[in-house]
């Protein structure tokens, strides 16, 4: 038998004085790109034109939001009907801060002391944002009035946003404790009020009539900006779809 000849190991090029200049280069090109494309993540939702965020209740305006929230989650922890949820890369510079999407999950603005609120270590969330401003996340609109049943006057059976939905909501008079799914409770009304009748906030909305006929059941929902604190309650209830009535954002009602 023959042995096996020794199998050569390559020899490694030594580099030139100017090449390992030049990688050193390219590679200083490459992390400098890299620093500055991390860098311009927060101008995505610019260049995408994205819509605001509604945020949690008690968030502080704008960019004293982004600058307070250290993004930790504990709001996120303690909402007793998982409305709160974190920012992704779309957000930019808000990546990782706390949000609202009203119409999959409405913030449970009757749950105790609003918990977000006392979990926020930073007063990101307050309770009072300063001596004229109440607590208030945005203001309900009716941005779709010719879809509404209300003033169609048409009533609504069933459930209100079909089998498949997975929001809940905190039915004070089934169980003040707990949310209850909200494909689990039918609706049968002659006449459509479920953003009246879920709302968690006394006297905020309620349904006016049309006109001063008295035979005229039509009625239109109308928000008392004075007390609305832009839940979002009304705009996940409504059965239309995409809803008749919606969260306006940043909108703020001062009072005495």
């Amino acid at each position: 038998m023959t042995e096996p000849k020794p199998v050569k190991k390559p020899v490694k090029k030594r580099l030139s004085r100017k090449e390992k200049e030049r990688r050193t280069l390219l590679l200083s090109l490459l992390a400098g790109s890299g620093v500055v494309g991390v860098s311009l993540v927060g101008y995505i939702p610019v260049k995408n034109d994205e819509k605001k965020r509604l945020r949690p209740p008690g968030a502080l305006d704008g960019d004293l939001f982004l600058a307070s929230c250290i993004k930790c989650g504990q709001c996120e922890q303690v909402c007793p009907v998982n409305a709160i949820h974190l920012s992704d890369i779309m957000d930019g510079f808000g990546l990782g801060t706390p949000f609202i999407d009203a119409r999959k999950q409405a913030c449970d603005f009757s749950c105790d002391a609003t918990q977000c609120i006392l979990a926020c270590p930073t007063g990101s969330l307050s309770h009072e944002i300063d001596k004229k401003e109440q607590v208030q996340m945005g203001l309900a609109r009716l941005t779709r009035p010719d879809a509404c049943l209300a003033r169609k006057g048409k009533g609504f059976t069933g459930l209100a946003r079909g089998a498949d939905f997975t929001g809940t909501h905190r039915y004070v008079e089934i169980d003040r404790w707990n949310p209850i799914a909200l494909n689990a409770h039918p609706y049968d009304l002659e006449l459509c009020d479920l953003c009246v009748r879920e709302c968690p906030i006394k006297n905020a909305i309620s349904l006016q009539p049309m006109n001063d006929d008295p035979n005229d059941k039509r009625r239109t929902p109308t928000v008392n900006e004075d007390v609305c604190v832009g839940c979002g309650m009304c705009e996940m209830i409504c059965p239309v779809e995409p809803p008749c009535i919606e969260i306006e954002i940043g909108a703020k009602r001062k009072t005495v």
